[in-house]
């Protein structure tokens, strides 16, 4: 092989080593660690990065209960930034944020992330989940920060199987079912008045009676 074919190889196999290193540092650490998927929404606005957002409803269809919002926040700025509010634009529903302990704010620290949604996490939780939209479809999110402002996106609305079953809403218990007379008593019954009322007016008169009776028989003779 000459000594030009030698350098052209040479080259092309650099440069396929290049692309590859490219690659996986374009996926990161990060990617790997929190399961990113392609089909997940994400975005970024100044130093605010939104990635993994879904809208996970209840695991089956007709299932009447919460739905909750997942995703991880990172915040690349100096200074720490607060979640004041997420919201579903064009919808009725309203989110409740909370954090992963105790209460106050949801807080993204400079240079840190946070996670919302799955145990342990903070959680954004849609009381009435039929109100952000049906299995299958897309749902626009709006988080609201402290130094970003608003930054929206449409998120997947899936249900919590499978993949998203760690991350999924809890489940409303199901209607108790109302006591039948057996198990709530029922009244006594005449019969049983009855029954109760003469043993119990009886017993200490009679054997008085019979006293009575005895001693004055005893008192004749």
């Amino acid at each position: 092989m000459s000594r030009s074919l030698r350098h052209g190889a040479f080259a092309a196999t650099a440069l396929v080593f290049s692309i590859g290193t490219l690659s996986a540092c374009g996926a990161g650490n990060d990617a790997q660690t929190l399961q990113v998927r392609p089909d997940n929404a994400a975005t970024a606005v100044d130093s605010i990065k939104i990635q993994n957002l879904n809208i996970i409803t209840q695991a089956e269809p007709d299932a009447e209960g919460p739905a909750v919002i997942a995703a991880t926040l990172f915040n690349d700025g100096t200074k720490q930034e607060v979640v004041e509010k997420v919201t579903l634009p064009g919808t009725r529903a309203t989110v409740e944020l909370k954090p992963a302990k105790g209460k106050g704010p949801l807080v993204i620290p400079a240079g840190g992330r946070l996670i919302i949604g799955g145990k342990n996490n903070a959680s954004a939780v849609i009381e009435n989940g039929r109100q952000a939209g049906d299995d299958g479809g897309v749902q626009n999110v709006a988080f609201t920060f402290s130094e970003t402002g608003d930054v929206e996106l449409a998120a997947s609305i899936v249900p919590a199987t499978s993949y998203y079953e760690g991350f999924g809403p809890t489940a409303l218990p199901s209607a108790e079912p109302e006591p039948t007379p057996s198990d709530s008593g029922t009244p006594d019954t005449p019969s049983d008045v009855e029954s109760e009322s003469p043993s119990g007016t009886e017993t200490e008169p009679a054997s008085g009676a019979e006293s009575d009776s005895d001693a004055g028989t005893d008192a004749t003779h």
